[in-house]
């Protein structure tokens, strides 16, 4: 079976989806109206900018978002999902590349939750660390020992956690992770704790806007992170949308789930490829591929 899975923040680069604007009349036509609907150039920065412009969260999500749903919809009647899923933010390019929402809707979906999370953040400071060379469990009983905010934040694959919250909580983790053997324990570069109870004022946010959205049921099932399970029910996804931003993201458990129902072929399309090197880390016999620029 064909999955196509989508990438997260983390994958931007300058130039992203330079050839495809150039090259493809239908897909210059959807960038120019994200420029319209988001009331900037995003285009200007994602061919253009600087790194530092396209690491701020207002850009950085719509561009990725922008990046993989254009690709997925220059691949025309070739676009033959029989299941999808995003990491993260990659979740809404997959419910758009999926027909769950509309383009216009999705970006304006995007833009709402960059903004939301990005609030959260200032109003307490907050980071992410990646933990590698330990399992689950160990991670998860060392965050729960600790009186601050930390929590696991993103399931990668076996041996690779992702956990999020305050300063504090982060640094005592790591130390305390290291000491139980974990191969590296390293702060991320990012502007808050994602997927954490930190973002609750972005989720409270967010849910008003998701509820107000039309969503449609997709035409293949899409795997969830909040879950890792199938979904086509519009008010299931909408719900796990929403519980997104504070839960963890159960990227392993996902692709698990993917393969033990059929999944053996599995297509990241977007920027990098970071999801296709996961996918191999929860099973080396999988059969993955990109499509970053045009076909």
């Amino acid at each position: 079976m064909k999955a196509y899975v989508f990438p997260g923040q983390g994958a931007q680069y300058v130039g992203m989806g330079k050839d495809v604007y150039e090259n493809n009349p239908m897909a210059k036509e959807l960038f120019e109206k994200a420029n319209e609907i988001l009331g900037f150039r995003i285009t200007d920065l994602m061919f253009e900018g600087t790194d530092e412009d396209l690491k701020q969260t207002k850009v950085t999500q719509p561009a990725i978002f922008l990046h993989s749903v254009i690709l997925a919809k220059t691949l025309g009647h070739d676009f033959k999902p029989e299941m999808v899923a995003g990491h993260s933010l990659g979740e809404f390019s997959a419910l758009v590349a999926a027909g769950a929402l509309s383009f216009e809707d999705g970006l304006k979906l995007v833009s709402q939750r960059a903004m939301a999370m990005q609030k959260a953040c200032e109003i307490k400071p907050s980071t992410m660390a990646a933990i590698v060379g330990l399992d689950d469990a160990t991670v998860e009983d060392v965050c729960g020992a600790i009186e601050d905010v930390v929590v696991p934040a993103n399931y990668n694959c076996p041996g690779q956690l992702v956990i999020s919250g305050t300063f504090e909580g982060i640094d005592k983790a790591c130390e305390l992770l290291k000491e139980k053997g974990a191969k590296r324990a390293l702060k991320l570069p990012v502007g808050g704790a994602f997927h954490s109870p930190l973002m609750e004022p972005a989720r409270t946010e967010l849910a008003e806007a998701i509820n107000n959205t039309q969503f449609n049921i997709p035409v293949c099932p899409i795997y969830q992170n909040v879950d890792a399970k199938p979904q086509t029910d519009p008010e299931n996804i909408k719900a796990n949308l929403i519980s997104q931003l504070t839960a963890p993201v159960k990227w392993t458990q996902t692709v698990q789930n993917m393969i033990a129902d059929g999944g053996d072929h599995f297509t990241e399309i977007g920027p990098g490829k970071v999801l296709q090197g996961l996918i191999k880390k929860v099973d080396r016999k999988m059969v993955t591929e990109g499509i970053s620029q045009l076909q």
